[in-house]
């Protein structure tokens, strides 16, 4: 087989095989056998265009042809059970009526995003599942990305699936009147999604850029098939983090601050593309947390140092945040920004009055900013205990040899 038709197929399956496997999910109104179907759809694929040649629309020959092979297969299984060939007779006479290229393909995949993260599911299981089926990652992946072992991760996806079908939960995008609950858990998936490829929850490697530029890839998609301004803040937000992804990790791998970073390394286009979705998502005085997020990711990505940065506006927008979605990772967050605009005092006695409370016990960034405010102070004792216990707590690789250098430093001055 030639190399040049090995590579056409290749980039036709990386294109098009979770638009087509969106599809056949609606068809067929099955995970399992969907994705059987695209399998066979493939390989029908590498059979028969290298005599045929590529048709004009791969992607809606892809579509039928795993719909038919779908039929074939629920033919088979209607020797062991009657209610295979009634699903199959039902397929096969929806042939007559529905046209290949009126699958509408776009809309499936914005049907499957919603149907992956429908309210019913845990949000454990909404993210597998987006991941599995929208992103394409496989089981090993999933399970690997939040440290489980794969076969629970599989369980977890089969059980996800199984209550789809037992539901009866619909493939469809919901109306205008359900979407305020229901795009919240899709924004909020596919902003785990990003997070996690960001930085790995665990693990020796900051960064998972197959996760953010799949994240990146359904923010955009969500966006275009459903402008709405929160839609447009994440995509915002996570397009402005990933702008800082080349100067956030050293060529072997260490991290670096934000401070020490080199700004020059920042995708610019990445930039002026997230404020002006920014912009925009304000100007509808509709935006959410997401937008927010990203606005304050935007002081930052304008700025050309931490010392310059307007940090007035940074804590402003953190406390329009915390009104509208109170956590105690903002009030950390917000707790930093005020220790670079009034003075590391004043951020220390705000994350100490947190953990005071009980809140961030456990986090290991919470115990690492309060190191590094004591370190400003001059302050090596508490800020080396802090240190140590941030260290304790940290699971990523990369965190870990940083502090372990900055509890060197401390020694050393």
């Amino acid at each position: 087989m030639p190399d040049q038709f090995q590579a056409q197929l290749q980039e036709i399956y990386q294109t098009e095989s979770r638009r087509v496997l969106a599809t056949l999910i609606r068809i067929l109104g099955d995970f399992d056998l969907a994705e059987e179907a695209l399998h066979e759809a493939f390989s029908a694929a590498l059979t028969q265009w290298p005599a045929d040649g590529i048709p004009d629309n791969p992607r809606a020959w892809l579509v039928s042809t795993g719909r038919f092979k779908a039929i074939d297969q629920l033919r088979r299984k209607a020797r062991f059970h009657v209610s295979y060939e009634d699903i199959a007779e039902r397929l096969e006479a929806e042939l007559t009526t529905e046209e290949p290229e009126e699958y509408g393909i776009e809309d499936d995949r914005l049907r499957l995003i919603f149907t992956c993260c429908h309210p019913s599911l845990a949000p454990e299981a909404q993210l597998a599942l987006t991941l599995r089926e929208v992103c394409g990652l496989t089981t090993e992946e999933i399970a690997s990305a939040f440290l489980i072992a794969t076969p629970t991760m599989a369980q977890r996806i089969v059980r996800a699936k199984a209550k789809i079908r037992d539901a009866n939960i619909p493939y469809e995008v919901p109306e205008k009147d359900q979407l305020p609950e229901r795009l919240g858990s899709v924004l909020h998936a596919i902003y785990l999604i990003f997070n996690e490829g960001y930085s790995a929850s665990a693990g020796d490697s900051l960064i998972r850029q197959d996760l953010t530029a799949e994240a990146i890839r359904l923010a955009r998609l969500l966006r275009q098939l459903l402008p709405e301004p929160e839609a447009e803040g994440l995509l915002a937000l996570l397009l402005l983090q990933d702008a800082r992804r080349a100067a956030r990790v050293s060529a072997d791998g260490e991290l670096i601050l934000l401070e020490q970073q080199n700004r020059a390394l920042w995708d610019q286009q990445q930039i002026r593309e997230g404020c002006r979705l920014v912009l925009g998502a304000l100007a509808s005085r509709r935006f959410g947390p997401y937008t927010l997020q990203a606005a304050i990711a935007a002081v930052h990505s304008e700025a050309t140092s931490m010392e310059v940065t307007d940090w007035t506006q940074i804590v402003g927008l953190y406390d329009a945040l915390l009104a509208m979605t109170p956590s105690p990772v903002i009030e950390l967050n917000r707790a930093v920004a005020v220790a670079m605009r009034d003075g590391p005092q004043q951020g220390l006695r705000l994350i100490d009055d947190l953990l005071e409370r009980g809140l961030l016990t456990e986090y290991h960034l919470a115990h690492a900013a309060r190191a590094d405010l004591y370190r400003r102070l001059g302050q090596k004792e508490e800020a080396r205990a802090a240190y140590q216990r941030a260290l304790e707590l940290a699971q990523q690789g990369p965190e870990q040899r940083f502090l372990v250098r900055r509890l060197a430093e401390l020694d050393d001055a």
